[in-house]
C-alpha cells in the first residue's frame, strides 16, 4: 500500500512538471571506520568501568580512602578544558563545511591550544602521585586509576597529532569534501576522548 502511494505521488508529482531530487538516506557524520573504532573503544572501556564498579562493590572502605587521595579540583580542570577544547573542534567543523579557511585554521588551532592544558595538569597530577609514593602497585583502586587515565592519555595524545594534521591540512589544502570528511571525522574521535574524560571523572574523583 505504502508502494502504491508512493507511485501514485511520482506520478502526480511528474504530471505537473516538478522535478524532485532523489532523497539520500541519512549517514552518519566522518569516515564509517572512525565510527567503528569509537564503537569498540567505548565498548572496551565500558567492560573497564564494569570491572571497576565489581571492585569497589567488594572493597569500598580502600576505594574510598584512595579517592580522597585524588584532587577533585584537577579533575573537574580537566573535564572543563576537554569540553572546551571539543566545542572549538566543533566550530571546526562547521566552518570547514563553509569553506571559511580562516575560522577553520583559528578554530583548529584553539583546539589544540586548550587541550594542551589537560597534557600539562595530567603530568602535574601524575608527578604529584609519584612523589606520594602512590603508583599502580599501591592497590586495586590506583591500578586502576594509572590504566584508565593512562589508556585515555594515550588517546588524547593521539588525538592532539590527529589534530595537528587536520591543521596542516586546513592551512594548506583546498577545503573540498575530503579535507572536510578528515575534520569531521577528526572532531568525532575528540569528542570520543571528551566522552570517557567525562565518565572517568566522576567515576574516579567524586563517586562515594
Amino acid at each position: 500500500m505504502m508502494k502504491a502511494a508512493a507511485i501514485d505521488r511520482c506520478v502526480d508529482v511528474a504530471d505537473q512538471g516538478i522535478v524532485v531530487p532523489p532523497t539520500r538516506p541519512r549517514a552518519l557524520a566522518g569516515d564509517p571506520g572512525v565510527w567503528l573504532f569509537i564503537a569498540a573503544d567505548v565498548a572496551a572501556f565500558g567492560l573497564f568501568f564494569l570491572l571497576f564498579t565489581w571492585g569497589r562493590m567488594h572493597a569500598p572502605e580502600v576505594y574510598e580512602s584512595s579517592r580522597q587521595a585524588l584532587d577533585a579540583r584537577l579533575g573537574l580542570a580537566n573535564t572543563l578544558i576537554l569540553v572546551t577544547s571539543g566545542w572549538f573542534m566543533a566550530l571546526a567543523v562547521d566552518a570547514a563545511r563553509e569553506r571559511a579557511r580562516t575560522r577553520t585554521v583559528r578554530c583548529l588551532a584553539l583546539a589544540m591550544l586548550v587541550g594542551s592544558a589537560f597534557a600539562v595538569t595530567k603530568v602535574v597530577e601524575y608527578t604529584g602521585k609519584i612523589q606520594a609514593g602512590i603508583s599502580m602497585l599501591t592497590n586495586e583502586f590506583f591500578m586502576y586509576y594509572f590504566v584508565f587515565t593512562g589508556i585515555h592519555f594515550i588517546h588524547f595524545l593521539a588525538g592532539m597529532v590527529v589534530l595537528a594534521v587536520c591543521l596542516h591540512k586546513a592551512r594548506t589544502q583546498a577545503l573540498d569534501e575530503g579535507c572536510q570528511r578528515w575534520i569531521t571525522s577528526s572532531a568525532c574521535y575528540w569528542h570520543m576522548v571528551d566522552l570517557l574524560w567525562i565518565v572517568l571523572f566522576p567515576l574516579l574523583y567524586l563517586q562515594r
